[in-house]
């Protein structure tokens, strides 16, 4: 019977009026939609949405109870795997993922397994957090470097097996990329991401803001005076990238990271804030994943004509095609196969227009794409007042600057193990620290390897 029931479909805010508000898009189901959806699981024998899945939650599991009504008992099953499932229900790639390996999927729609674990996790904080089991307290304590999902799950981890954990963050709010780098309408910070990282706090976990390490503290101090037996970097990836074309030195060119940090932790789209943004009335962004598109829908709500500029086709793009699908909706423009060559500034020095090449797709690069090539004698110019560079970000290098012995590679990423072990024992990383931007749910991964680690280095260490 499972077979036989379509995906429910989500309801979402009407693109017209989302456009003009930062209200969360998805409005996610209720308890009838969710109970209907879960039906459709086939519970396999050999699961593969848990292989599939970074955190290893036990998904069929919790779906089981979500069709039964037991809502509890589905909020502990996911308690035991992920401390974050509000925020990974809204913002991880499900469909590469755990809903990708789904056997609906092969010849019809996967079970919306996101959609579910939003459900259930928004029920949670309603209701109120689950009790996880932890092991008897230890003597030693782990510090942890940023707030942000890798940290968290770290955390998260590590608490529950008894250590005393701290997490250190730069910012003065926590959550890392969760509070600064995704937009209020897919991901809201009060309702949701301030309300499971309560949940860390609740196992044990302390944090401290407005500490930057490698400046107000550096690692060799927290481990040598402050007495930290072990320390997890997981300080994200924050340093923006530029194409270094002529004109990025212009008034009106940002990057996509300050952008986004203005909008979404310092509420420069509230009028109740005084926080600084400047929009212009036409914004280029240039780029075609994820942070491209928070960008561009962000700078669409707050009332500029916006634009994607992205060198590869529309198949090519990396975002996901639910946010490419919103952007459309909301009336972004997308030039495909387009790719700038230089910003052009007026007499005061603020962008004017940004000159593209127009391309055509070539032979496959080294990462399986096909690599965009300039079409001869296609130069235009689109007239724009801003634009934003969503070219990715690499790791800030002041951690490794200020840590003897820790190893970086030349795109300025930590240098770990699978297990998150760095160069030097006693110190980890995970997350995009280590790999460059990446998603979420892979930082958490990544956060969960570490912690495991961690808790062997430490079990073998005398107390």
């Amino acid at each position: 019977m499972s077979t036989k029931i379509p995906r429910v479909p989500v309801r979402e805010q009407d693109p017209k009026i989302r456009v003009t508000n930062f209200e969360e898009v998805c409005y996610g189901y209720n308890l009838e939609e969710a109970q209907l959806e879960a039906s459709r699981c086939l519970h396999c024998r050999k699961p593969r949405c848990i292989e599939h899945c970074p955190v290893s939650v036990q998904i069929p599991d919790f779906i089981r109870q979500v069709a039964q009504g037991n809502l509890t008992e589905a909020a502990a099953i996911i308690a035991e795997d992920s401390s974050l499932p509000s925020v990974c229900g809204r913002v991880c790639p499900q469909e590469s993922q755990c809903e990708g390996a789904c056997v609906l999927g092969v010849k019809g729609e996967p079970v919306a397994i996101g959609k579910l674990e939003r459900f259930v996790g928004d029920w949670s904080i309603d209701h109120g957090p689950q009790t996880v089991e932890k092991s008897p307290a230890k003597r030693q304590k782990v510090a942890i470097i940023g707030s942000g999902p890798a940290g968290l799950a770290c955390a998260s981890d590590l608490a529950k097996a008894g250590y005393q954990v701290k997490i250190f963050e730069a910012l003065h709010r926590p959550g890392g990329v969760l509070e600064y780098g995704i937009p209020e309408f897919r991901l809201p910070k009060d309702k949701v991401v301030a309300a499971e990282v309560e949940n860390v706090k609740r196992l044990g976990v302390e944090i401290e803001t407005d500490v930057i390490v490698g400046r107000t503290v550096t690692i060799d101090e927290l481990m040598d005076q402050e007495g930290y037996a072990a320390v997890f970097i997981g300080s994200g990836a924050g340093l923006p990238r530029f194409m270094n074309i002529p004109g990025e030195n212009l008034n009106g060119v940002v990057s996509a990271n300050e952008f986004l940090t203005r909008t979404n932790l310092m509420k420069a789209y509230d009028d109740r804030y005084d926080t600084p943004i400047y929009v212009g009335q036409k914004v280029v962004v240039v780029g075609g994943g994820n942070v491209a598109m928070d960008a561009v829908r962000t700078a669409a709500r707050l009332g500029a004509d916006a634009t994607i500029v992205y060198r590869r086709g529309e198949a090519e793009l990396p975002a996901r095609q639910e946010e490419v699908h919103h952007a459309k909706e909301e009336g972004i423009t997308f030039h495909m196969l387009t790719n700038p060559t230089e910003i052009l500034g007026n007499d005061q020095g603020w962008v004017r227009a940004i000159r593209c090449l127009r391309m055509e797709l070539g032979e496959p690069d080294a990462s399986g794409r096909r690599s965009p090539i300039p079409i001869p004698d296609s130069a235009f110019d689109l007239e724009c007042d801003v634009v934003i560079m969503a070219l990715g970000t690499s790791p800030n290098p002041l951690i490794a600057s200020t840590t003897a012995g820790l190893e970086t590679n030349r795109w300025g990423c930590l240098v770990a193990d699978e297990n998150g072990q760095t160069s030097r024992p006693g110190i980890f990383a995970g997350g995009d620290a280590v790999t460059g931007a990446a998603t979420v749910i892979l930082a958490m991964g990544a956060g969960r390897k570490a912690a495991l680690a961690i808790d062997r280095y430490l079990s073998n260490l005398p107390v």
